[in-house]
């Protein structure tokens, strides 16, 4: 009779398969791209916001000057620049006749490269 000796063990695998590699790169890329959306949405956020505030500033700062000459505006339209920050906005300002001869409607639309930012409106009444 021989001497039993011990089977000879199946060597272990050390590291990952191919496929096990590609999930984890799919995983990652995954996770980077929604995260790069969503950086970038916070930076146009970021932009808007900005946009929007100096647009208020500006249609305020005509809706103001148009109150402070103490004369009823008159009917039409008409369209100021507004340097703000550096930037070039363009306020278009419509008045138009109401049902009471007293007042009239104002309203302020403010274009950021003739695209609309913001649109404000008023009623100036005489004086």
């Amino acid at each position: 009779m021989k001497p039993l000796q011990p089977r000879p063990r199946p060597r272990q695998q050390a590291g990952f398969t191919l496929i096990e590699v590609l999930v984890a790169v799919g995983i990652v890329g995954v996770a980077l791209l929604a995260g790069l959306q969503a950086s970038s949405a916070l930076a146009r956020n970021a932009q808007r916001q900005q946009d929007v505030i100096l647009a208020q500033q500006c249609a305020q700062n005509e809706l103001v000057r148009m109150r402070l000459i103490n004369q009823m505006p008159a009917v039409g339209d008409s369209t100021v620049n507004c340097d703000q920050l550096n930037r070039q906005l363009q306020v278009r300002l419509t008045v138009s006749p109401t049902p009471n001869p007293s007042f009239r409607r104002v309203d302020a639309q403010v274009f950021s490269d003739n695209l609309p930012v913001l649109r404000v409106s008023t009623i100036v009444g005489r004086y």
